[in-house]
């Protein structure tokens, strides 16, 4: 192995991360949304009761609570989501799908899926695969456990 065949593979993770970003924004761009703003109506579907504390989305997606509030902002500006108070903790908000931002949900799910996320030329076996080798490099950086 060596330092060139590091670099060129870091070279061809960055090449393909901008495509599969670029093939994934021109597919949720005609529904009003960027990635951020779709993964975070994905994790709220995720969650039992379809809202979640905003600090709990922000450690869910990996980002700085000022990125989770321009997100949750612009999703409540759209009427995909909305602010409740949390029932027992006054200090947390709590953030809730609506009906609208389930319905632009599901078209955006069906663009993305359609496109394979911008995996073109995969199987669904090297897509596992590849999944499973960028975990490992994840885990080393501490990424997740």
């Amino acid at each position: 192995m060596g330092p060139s065949s590091a670099m060129a593979a870091v070279t061809s993770v960055m090449r393909a991360q901008q495509i599969f970003l670029s093939a994934v924004d021109a597919a949720l761009r005609p529904h009003g949304l960027t990635f951020a703003r779709y993964e975070a109506l994905v994790l709220l579907t995720f969650a039992r009761t379809g809202k979640l504390p905003m600090r709990v989305m922000g450690d869910r997606l990996q980002l700085h609570p000022t990125s989770v509030t321009n997100i949750v902002d612009r999703l409540q500006a759209d009427g995909l989501a909305r602010r409740t108070p949390h029932p027992t903790d006054r200090r947390a908000t709590l953030v809730e799908i609506t009906e609208a931002g389930s319905e632009r949900l599901e078209a955006a799910t069906k663009a993305v899926t359609a496109i394979d996320f911008g995996l073109a030329g995969l199987s669904s076996n090297e897509e596992t695969e590849l999944t499973e080798l960028l975990a490992k490099v994840r885990r080393a950086a501490g990424d997740f456990s």
